[in-house]
Order: C-alpha cells, then structure tokens, then sequence
C-alpha cells in the first residue's frame, strides 16, 4: 500500500491487505467491491432523469430549468476527478474510495426531509457530483493495481460494466421505487448503499501488488509529454463525445420515452435500463477481444485504438436512427447501439493511456482525462433542455439533441482512430512496457 507521504514505490511482492487486519484479500474480491462501487455510482447520476417528471411538478420547472439543474451535478465534477486523480498517484486508493461513498451518502439525505427544496437539491446534487467525479478514474487505476501491464483490457472492462449494471438493475427498480414512494424515498436507499458498500470495502478492500507511486521509476517524466500524445488526446477527445451521450441517457432520455414516446413510468426506466445491458455485454465482448489481440502481440493500436473507435462511430449511428424509428423492438435496438457501444470503448481509451504512462503516473492521467471528457456531461443536459424549449415543438427538440450527440460520437471514434497509438508514444517517451 503506498503511502501519503510518497516514499514507497512499488509494491511488488507483497499481497494487499484488508483495512484494520493483516489477511491478504484476493483481485476477485477487490474487482467486485470496485464494480459495485460503478453501480451505485451509476445509479446516483441517473436517479434525477428518472424523477424528471415529479421534480419539474412539484418545483414548477421549465424544460431548460430542469437541464441547468441537471447539469449542475457536473460543476465540480472535472475538479475533482483531476484532484483526486493526483492524489491517487500518491495516497491510498481505499481511503480515497471510501471518502468518495461517504460524499455520495452525505449528499443524498438531506433531501429525506419533506421541507427541502430547489435549492436543496442543487446544492446537494453538485456536492454529489464532486464526489462523483473521481469515481471511474480512481476505481479503474484501483483495479489496474491488481494486473501487470498488457492485462489490463479486462479490469478496465469490468469497472465499465459495473456502472452499466447500476443501470441494468438500478433504472427499472428506482423507477418503480420513485413511482411507489416518490423520488426522495429513492436518493434515501442510495445514500443507504453508499454506506453499505463503504463498511464492505472496508472489510474486504484494497490495492493490489502492482501499484506503484509517484516517486518510483518515471517519476521525472514531466506529465505534460503524457498530456501531448495522441493516445491520450484522441481517447480524451473521444471520451469527451462518449460523456455527452451518456449525459443525454441519464438526464433526458427516460423524459423522453415517457414524454414524446407514451411509455409510463415503469417502462421508461426499463427502456433506458437496456442500453446499460447491452453496455455490459459489448464492454466484456470488446475488452475480451481487445484481451485477445493483444496477448496474439497485434498492437495496441488496433487492439484500443481502433476497435474503439469502430464501437464509437456505431454508437453515433444508433443515435442518429434514436427519433426516426418506429415500434418498441427497433427503438431498443438503436437506443442499446446508440448508447452501449460508446460507453463500451471507455475501457479500451482507458487501458491505452495507461500503457503509456510510467510507473505511478497512471492515476493523474486516467483522472484529467475523466477531467476534460466530463465537460460535455456539464454542458449535454443543460443544451438539451434549451434545444427542447427552443424549437417549436419538444420532440423537435429532441431530435435535435440526439443527432448532434449521435455526430460527436462519429467525430470522436474518427479522431481516436487516426490517433491512438500506445507503441508509438510509448517509444517516443522511452517508457518500457
């Protein structure tokens, strides 16, 4: 375990230990704790586009009102992923993990109480999203501390589903949550499973055996040469187009299947709950192929870089064809295109900058690319809702809204492509594999 104060460096032959014991724990277990971490971290972003409807009534908000309100649990998002991103190369993951869920927590309670208003839920949405922020970075570069380099396709891919599982199971059972007991009952069992899930790390959590700090080998490497490379550049850019989808789903799309679609509550949180499975399924499909190129020694390269964008630009297709299809069975096929194939390239963006850095430079580099990508989830929501009150009728609004997300997620999968290359910068930074 490496340290606040920097002087460890690798911690190669020791096994992980639990908080407060002296067993060694296993990745598997570890692997799953940061996966449930991703699902309530999942389902505490996409909690309020569920309760749109009930929100907008009881405080008398505008379509673009709600999207500003939205957005605001971005504010501090991109600060804090960069800062926590530092700190990781520096501290314990676990006391930074458990004091993410305790944020998580915090700022979901007091919104229990019948009286608190608009402003209250602002505020505590932004204090969320601060905590939030860190959140896939730090659990990726966690679970990153488990596997050698050239293995890391498959943990990235498994953070990736955890969050896509909050979706899986979270969306249809807040959705019947919030219709049953309204909204706030909803943030009250969140909140309760941060707290669960903070007692269960700290039984059985922790890093693993390849963890290595700031101040070992690379240390020197200024971190602006990793900021230049077209590795992390084209996956930022590309992330950043991912984001802005991804925005669209949790803060607008079950608005949108009840509102333009005609689906109920129930349904529109199982509809926007399938795009989260199939997100599941194509994230471990790619990350076992990617896996499996790489271990066949092709390249990063074509194993990342372009698998990725192939799944990026397909996701932009689905959106495309989101308001154009008619019938529930081709409006969930578009829509588990649209928004799965995107988010499945994240592990591969992530996997790709992390075989470019040096030892102990990973968590900077994974978090200020969550940093700059996490711009387009501040801004999504709060367009989206202006493009809806703008255009003359809302369903135009909307259309609007998925193809300008539907061409980000082109443009991003053509710039990844023609720019991630982990071989490439590896040499030109003379970091070894």
């Amino acid at each position: 375990m490496i340290m606040g104060g920097g002087v460890a460096a690798v911690a190669e032959s020791r096994p992980a230990r639990r908080f407060g014991g002296s067993e060694p724990i296993g990745r598997r277990a570890a692997l799953a704790l940061l996966m449930a971490f991703m699902m309530i971290n999942f389902a505490d972003k996409a909690v309020l586009g569920l309760a749109a409807g009930p929100v907008m009534t009881e405080f008398g908000l505008s379509n673009t009102e709600f999207g500003l309100l939205s957005s605001a649990f971005y504010l501090l998002f991109s600060a804090s992923a960069a800062t926590v991103g530092l700190l990781g190369d520096r501290m314990p993951a676990g006391t930074l993990l458990t004091g993410l869920a305790l944020t998580w927590s915090a700022a979901q309670l007091p919104l229990l109480v019948p009286a608190a208003g608009v402003g209250t839920l602002l505020v505590c949405r932004v204090l969320l999203g601060a905590g939030e922020g860190p959140g896939i970075p730090l659990a990726t570069h966690t679970a990153f501390s488990w596997y050698p380099a050239r293995a890391r396709s498959l943990p990235a891919t498994m953070i990736v589903a955890g969050g896509a599982l909050g979706g899986v199971i979270g969306l249809p059972l807040l959705a019947l949550l919030i219709g049953a007991w309204g909204w706030r009952a909803a943030l009250g069992l969140l909140g309760a499973a941060g707290l669960v899930w903070v007692a269960c790390w700290r039984r059985w959590g922790g890093t693993g055996p390849h963890r290595v700090s700031a101040t070992g080998e690379g240390s020197r490497l200024p971190y602006r040469r990793i900021f230049l490379t077209g590795t992390w550049l084209g996956s930022t850019a590309s992330a950043f187009t991912v984001q802005w989808a991804l925005a669209l789903l949790t803060a607008w799309l079950p608005r949108h299947l009840s509102q333009q679609r005609g689906y109920g509550a129930a349904a529109a949180g199982l509809l926007a709950g399938l795009p989260m499975a199939g997100s599941v399924l194509l994230a471990l499909g790619a990350g076992a192929l990617s896996q499996r190129l790489l271990r066949r020694q092709v390249s990063g390269r074509t194993a990342q870089g372009l698998l990725g964008a192939a799944l990026a630009v397909a996701a932009g297709c689905g959106l495309l064809l989101t308001t154009r299809v008619d019938g529930t069975a081709a409006l969930v096929a578009v829509l588990v295109v649209g928004f799965a194939a995107g988010n499945a390239q994240t592990p591969l963006n992530n996997a790709a900058i992390a075989d470019v850095c040096p030892p102990g430079r990973s968590g900077l580099m994974l978090g200020s690319s969550y940093a700059v990508a996490a711009v387009a989830a501040l801004l999504a929501p709060a367009v989206t809702g202006r493009l809806a009150d703008i255009a003359p009728t809302p369903a135009a609004g909307f259309t609007t809204a998925f193809d300008l997300a539907g061409l980000l997620l082109i443009a991003g999968g053509l710039i990844a492509a023609s720019s991630v290359n982990p071989e490439r910068d590896r040499a030109r930074l003379n970091v070894p594999l």
